[in-house]
């Protein structure tokens, strides 16, 4: 039987595709260069097959956040399969567009219009184009990572480092007109000082957009902050609710934190897989797409609305943020005490459905994290610093899951004390920064 039929694909994909494929965080250099599976022939809970037929337990990225429910949920794919049938996209409108508004709207009271796209970029890019015609201001400042639009990107027209602390390394602005230099400014994520430094320095800010959580949740006076700039100067705020959204309330974390956005952008898990995004803001702001041209073809295909009413009606009845927190909870605790035991120095993350730590040996972070995930796979994981948590995760998968983070961890401690970590590594360092490939 022909092996290694993932890596001899990944090569054919650089060949053709620029990068090898469409989404950096599914590129092998980012977990195991040479030894990562890459392609998935099925999956199907937390459980994934490779095109070697090898079989792993997803402890990673679902999907980059978007099985939220967990791979092929039966619940959600007998909904999207009745709706494929009846035809995905035609000359009329799905009438799903505008059940799924009025859910949106129920779930935001403070908002009046909802608009669609298919991924988080472009939702993006249209809260922004619209704040900007609000506001007939083009001026933003952010905190945390947006996608790949030009008005992010834009910041790094300065220099290559302005988002280094907000996700991704190394993004070159290559493309971006430089017309848009001085149109961004970023500011450290939980850190009010700088955020009003960015203010003062820039007075005619109109648009202040961040992240609902990521790593950390907002401080209260970090976001207390923001809402009296805001409310001063006339300002809109964007909350990117991405990564953050339906993994803690129905609806973001906005909910729980006091924090009053104009608009709120949600992403990644909404449609349980299915490609769907969308941005809810309040009605004088979303009005201005009457003004502003926003259109697509494909933002208008039923299966994004169908999945996502579906998606969120199974968060909703299982109160799915209940059960991300528990087993999030757990985790963080099991590495807190296998990393005790075993003498390993590590951080922990607060927020627990994308539960997430950090070792803490300067430049040899990478080194050992290529390291864990490297054992994690030899015992039928995929794992990495993080975990975005889903519906089919349970306790009992954690728990087995947890046994073997012990084991590895013990390695791991036991090189360290040794300086034998070289000496384990079966390939190349682990990298996250964005870079050509050949």
């Amino acid at each position: 039987m022909n092996k290694n039929l993932g890596k001899q694909l990944w090569h054919r994909a650089l060949k053709t595709i620029p990068g090898g494929n469409g989404l950096l965080s599914k590129r092998p250099e980012r977990y195991l260069s040479g030894n990562w599976p890459t392609y998935y022939s099925y999956c199907k809970g937390v459980n994934v097959i490779d095109l070697d037929g090898k079989k792993f337990i997803d402890m990673a990225q679902m999907g980059v956040g978007s099985a939220i429910l967990g791979y092929a949920n039966d619940e959600l794919v007998a909904e999207v399969n009745k709706a494929s049938e009846s035809g995905v996209n035609c000359t009329l409108n799905s009438p799903e567009e505008v059940y799924l508004s009025e859910l949106l709207i129920d779930l935001n009271p403070f908002s009046g219009g909802v608009k669609y796209a298919r991924s988080g970029a472009e939702a993006m890019s249209i809260a922004i184009r619209l704040a900007r015609a609000y506001t007939k201001s083009d001026k933003v400042a952010f905190s945390g990572y947006h996608g790949w639009s030009d008005w992010y990107l834009a910041t790094n027209i300065k220099g290559k480092n302005n988002l280094k602390n907000h996700l991704l390394p190394g993004l070159d602005p290559l493309g971006v007109p430089r017309a848009l230099l001085n149109t961004t400014f970023p500011f450290e994520y939980n850190n009010s000082e700088d955020f009003l430094k960015v203010i003062e320095t820039n007075p005619d800010i109109k648009i202040i957009c961040i992240e609902g959580a990521r790593f950390d949740y907002p401080k209260k006076d970090f976001l207390n902050t923001i809402m009296q700039v805001a409310k001063k100067y006339n300002m809109i705020i964007v909350s990117d609710e991405i990564t953050s959204g339906w993994r803690v309330t129905d609806g973001g974390v906005y909910k729980i934190n006091g924090f009053k956005p104009d608009i709120v952008v949600y992403g990644k898990g909404m449609g349980g897989g299915y490609a769907i995004s969308a941005v809810v803001g309040k009605k004088e702001i979303m009005q201005m797409a009457n003004e502003s041209f926003v259109s697509s073809t494909m933002w208008t295909e039923r299966i994004g609305f169908v999945a996502a009413l579906k998606t969120i009606d199974i968060i909703c009845r299982e109160q799915l943020w209940k059960h991300l927190d528990l087993l999030g909870t757990i985790i963080g605790e099991g590495w807190k005490k296998s990393a005790k035991d075993n003498g390993l120095l590590i951080s922990i993350n607060e927020f627990k459905p994308l539960i997430s730590f950090k070792f803490n040996y300067g430049n040899d972070n990478d080194l050992i994290l290529t390291i864990f995930m490297q054992e994690m796979l030899k015992r039928g994981y995929l794992a990495s610093s993080s975990i975005y948590l889903s519906l089919a995760h349970t306790e009992e998968i954690v728990a087995c899951y947890l046994k073997h983070v012990d084991n590895v961890f013990a390695l791991i401690a036991e090189a360290i004390r040794k300086k034998q970590l070289s000496n384990i590594l079966k390939t190349d360092i682990r990298s996250d920064a964005f870079k050509r490939l050949t």
